[in-house]
């Protein structure tokens, strides 16, 4: 069933676990994510992004997410969040839609343009009882990505604890996404949670909720480490497309050229996402 991010946040702030905040863009991806959570009897987070709405329309994905929230997802409680909401208006736009939470991501401005930005998305968010997520440093690479140079200097790219103290008051913002050592993408062996960094920004700001982007390509015992140092909610989608893709190729290659019915060919890929998002629910200590 839907609820308020914040009836989310609060069970994980009460267990100690983070939740998974799992990208969707269709039917088929967004049946594995609840499904795998309903397995997992764990609370989500169901994100949509800019290219998302541009793909399926504001009103068709979040009206999709709803219904199947109140149907195969009514045992469990979801939260529908935009991420990473570059344009204002869209930011409104999903406010005004109903969603619980918008990702306002003005990362790429220099520091004072990025609170300005953030602090005039929270105080619109709020106006309508929604939360806003900012994000302060750079998160390196893209959904999706497999190959990367990761600069050499990580506190070129990385959030300063020095800063965030001041960010999360100049701003309000209700969640921070910090940038730690994960990657947009999947980079085996090449992401390192910085676990000292994220205690420091812990420490800082212990009563703003942390959230861990690009973690799809992370080590699970460093993911289960970030938690107990402070991070509440984990974004995964590149595993989530991984997942679907490579099902979906192999299905077809068992499949006759003559072979035309789509529900038979995209459902082992529905099973996929459902498994990775048990995976990572496994991972995060959000299931029971």
């Amino acid at each position: 069933m839907i609820v308020h991010i914040k009836k989310i946040i609060a069970l994980a702030n009460k267990g100690g676990f983070a939740v998974g905040a799992f990208n969707t863009s269709n039917l088929e991806v967004t049946l594995g994510i609840i499904r795998g959570a309903v397995k997992r009897k764990s609370p989500i987070i169901i994100q949509i992004s800019e290219s998302t709405i541009k793909y399926a329309g504001l009103k068709n994905i979040i009206e999709l997410i709803n219904q199947l929230a109140s149907t195969d997802g009514k045992s469990i409680p979801i939260a529908v969040h935009l991420d990473h909401g570059k344009d204002f208006e869209l930011v409104k736009d999903c406010v005004r839609a109903g969603i619980s939470s918008v990702h306002m991501d003005a990362s790429d401005f220099p520091y004072e343009i990025n609170i300005a930005k953030t602090k005039k998305a929270v105080a619109f968010a709020h106006k309508f009882g929604a939360y806003c997520q900012a994000e302060l440093g750079a998160m390196i690479g893209k959904e999706g990505m497999t190959k990367i140079v990761v600069p050499k200097n990580a506190d070129d790219y990385m959030t300063n604890p020095a800063q965030v103290k001041d960010f999360v008051r100049r701003t309000g913002v209700d969640t921070l996404a910090v940038s730690v050592g994960t990657l947009h993408g999947h980079f085996e062996g090449k992401e390192k949670i910085d676990l000292p960094r994220v205690r420091k920004i812990q420490q800082q700001i212990p009563n703003t909720p942390l959230v861990l982007h690009g973690a799809s390509g992370s080590v699970a015992s460093e993911v289960r480490a970030s938690i107990k140092s402070g991070i509440r909610i984990i974004n995964i989608d590149t595993d989530l497309r991984i997942a679907f893709t490579k099902t979906l190729r192999s299905t077809i290659k068992t499949l006759p050229a003559n072979f035309y019915d789509p529900r038979k060919v995209l459902g082992p890929s529905i099973d996929a996402v459902s498994s990775m998002v048990e995976e990572k629910i496994n991972i995060f200590g959000s299931g029971k």
